[in-house]
């Protein structure tokens, strides 16, 4: 019983240490990008792709922080 409680913790700490990262990263890529569109609106096509891939690339931390939780949950 101890045990499953603190598999069941330690997933939920990992992922609210996982999320935070993806969450600010995203913010701060979003707004500086959304700045950059607002002084110039022409470059618009050549920023939104690099926006786009950069916060997947921010993302994909969320994602390596759902895989550890899943692990801690049904891997040991």
């Amino acid at each position: 019983m101890e045990l499953e409680s603190a598999k069941v913790i330690a997933a939920g700490i990992a992922m609210g240490f996982g999320a935070i990262g993806p969450g600010i990263g995203e913010g701060i890529i979003a707004g500086r990008a959304l700045a950059a569109i607002g002084r110039n609106p022409e470059a618009s096509n050549k920023i939104m792709p690099f926006m786009f891939a950069t916060m997947a690339i921010a993302e994909s931390t969320g994602i390596y922080a759902l895989v550890i939780a899943l692990l801690i949950l049904f891997a040991f």
